[in-house]
């Protein structure tokens, strides 16, 4: 980090802290306008653990029976976030009984007497709009059964909190930190007496981020689908408290609300989960289907890009290809070169996807998350089809921005007798190697079979000398490619037909085998799977179809379809485990 961010950073802190304090002494709230319902839904697994005292946070398990996770020590920075950030309380309500409750009470009021005087980590913008949305969509679960002092210390905390978002919000980062403060100023605005000030700077606040951060064709700069989904169920919990409170969203919430819905559709999965790119995760479970529903907009998947991502869905079968050049500048801290990667997911089953984000699981998996060999794509070997920051210009160690991104990247989406074709290219390796990687991908109209195929080629004069530089350096022995095909860890593979072809096997009993035409070679080598909410990173396999470029065009075919005896339709009645109970 330089010098210049480190000052900065710790100028925010301190005003942050500041403020805290300052905010802390103004004229407390004296009860609810109206008691909301609540915004979100939680996990009742998880919730027991909580009781339980299993505390999992970022990726960490503490195990803390009969103990306040204040008085903890926590692992890292981001374990203390999700703590302060108060999102255990949906699952805790979720869980809804007498232990779960008693739980939240005596998590929260020891909040209140160690931090509710401006002290502590969780004084930033965002972790406060993110405790205030739940402290208030949960108060009756909260505030059920305690006394008079109990609750005038509950609303003056709340109060103070709300007088540090309206000083602070504006100092969260751009994007969804931003919102989440916008959106608990207004919440609190709505719903406390005593807070009405705070309503119309947050309304104009909102509608100045809701122009500012969606473009006009519903996405965010960081193309992140979970992010995106999470503006989305800020901005329609927004609208439900601006209704409730008989008023009416302004004219760019609403707008912006109706572009990303159809973005969020397009970027669906046939199971209902995100596609996994930039940094996101499938979604918190029914988080998508309440924004959807919440939206009120019956709007359609967009045609064509839905924020630079391709869908070609056929039968039962869905596929998301990253079909634009990857965030820049500032915006690409999170972002992954997967520019031409896919995924693909048969009803219920994912099949093929990505690793997904390595944030919760430290700064080495962060890193090698980001990497494009880490995506279902083509990379060349010891290179990335973006590169991470550059000695000298200050990025940050553990979040550094992405380099020498690809530019051009031309896609053409169009249907056949076949089936529908997606093409594409991208110019990430024309800088250090001369070659261009184009891909198509053919999707066919029952959804049982995809073709592809991936090439490198050297297109121009300057490529092809810039190519043969490469080759030199290489003695000759060509350049290396890998084309990964990461499968989920719930599919069982094997290699098939001598070596030629690989058998995958879905828990919903349906049999894709993948094949190809013999120029690369093909191996199922050991994979990781990136999922939020583990401890540690899901074993798994994954297709290599590997070979070297020796020439100015290579050409790589492959395919893969559901076996023949695949019935066109299965009750995939299967359950699956739930992921909060595996430690």
């Amino acid at each position: 980090m330089s010098n210049r961010t480190g000052w900065r950073a710790r100028r925010r802190r301190f005003l942050d802290r500041f403020h805290a304090w300052a905010a802390t002494r103004s004229r407390p709230a004296t009860g609810f306008v109206s008691h909301p319902e609540p915004r979100s839904i939680g996990r009742v697994a998880r919730g027991r653990q909580l009781c339980a005292g299993n505390l999992m946070f970022a990726g960490h398990l503490v195990e803390a029976p009969g103990s306040s996770p204040w008085a903890l020590d926590p692992p890292d920075a981001a374990f203390a976030e999700e703590l302060h950030g108060f999102t255990w309380l949906d699952d805790l309500a979720a869980t809804g009984d007498r232990e779960a409750r008693a739980t939240a009470q005596a998590w929260l009021w020891d909040w209140i007497a160690r931090y509710g005087r401006g002290r502590g980590p969780g004084w930033t913008p965002d972790l406060t709009g993110r405790r205030v949305i739940r402290w208030i969509s949960h108060a009756i679960f909260l505030l059920q059964g305690q006394d008079a002092r109990a609750q005038e210390a509950f609303f003056r905390a709340l109060a103070g909190q709300t007088a540090f978002l309206g000083r602070r919000w504006s100092t969260a980062p751009a994007g969804l930190p931003r919102f989440e403060a916008l959106t608990g100023l207004l919440q609190a605005s709505l719903s406390l007496t005593g807070m009405e000030q705070h309503r119309a700077p947050a309304l104009a606040g909102l509608e100045r981020e809701c122009r500012a951060r969606i473009d006009p064709q519903g996405g965010i700069p960081g193309r992140n689908p979970e992010a995106l989904m999470e503006v989305l169920a800020l901005l329609t919990w927004a609208s439900e408290a601006l209704q409730e409170a008989h008023r009416a969203p302004g004219p760019a919430h609403d707008v912006a609300i109706s572009r990303i819905v159809p973005v969020l559709r397009a970027l669906r999965h046939a199971d209902g989960g995100l596609a996994r790119f930039h940094g996101g995760g499938r979604g918190a479970e029914g988080r998508l289907d309440r924004s959807l529903a919440a939206a009120g907009t019956r709007r359609r998947p967009l045609e064509g890009l839905a924020m630079g991502f391709a869908r070609l869905s056929a039968g039962r079968t869905s596929l998301i290809v990253d079909a634009a050049p990857p965030p820049a500048g500032r915006h690409s801290t999170e972002a992954h070169a997967s520019t031409l990667a896919f995924e693909l997911t048969s009803g219920r089953r994912p099949l093929i996807v990505n690793c997904g984000s390595g944030e919760s699981f430290g700064s080495e998996w962060r890193r090698a998350s980001r990497a494009t060999a880490s995506h279902s794509t083509l990379a060349l070997e010891g290179y990335s089809s973006a590169r991470f920051g550059k000695p000298g210009q200050g990025a940050a160690a553990e979040r550094p921005q992405l380099h020498d991104l690809p530019r051009h990247v031309p896609v053409q989406i169009s249907r056949t007798e076949a089936g529908t074709r997606f093409e594409g290219g991208h110019d990430g390796y024309v800088a250090t190697h001369g070659l261009t990687h184009a891909r198509t991908l053919e999707l066919g109209l029952d959804g049982r079979g995809l073709a592809g195929e991936d090439m490198l080629l050297a297109m121009e004069d300057a490529h092809k000398r810039r190519f043969d530089k490469a080759l030199d350096a290489a003695r000759l022995q060509g350049l290396a490619f890998s084309i990964r095909f990461h499968l989920h860890p719930d599919t069982d593979a094997e290699l098939d037909m001598g070596g030629n072809a690989v058998s995958v096997a879905l828990r919903s009993g349906e049999i894709w085998v993948f094949r190809h035409d013999g120029t690369a070679t093909l191996a199922l080598e050991p994979g990781v799977y990136l999922e939020k909410g583990r401890l540690r990173p899901r074993a798994t396999q994954q297709i290599v179809l590997s070979g070297r470029a020796m020439e100015y065009a290579t050409r790589i075919r492959w395919s893969l379809a559901k076996a023949q005896d695949t019935p066109v339709a299965l009750r995939d009645l299967t359950e699956d485990k739930d992921v909060e109970t595996i430690f």
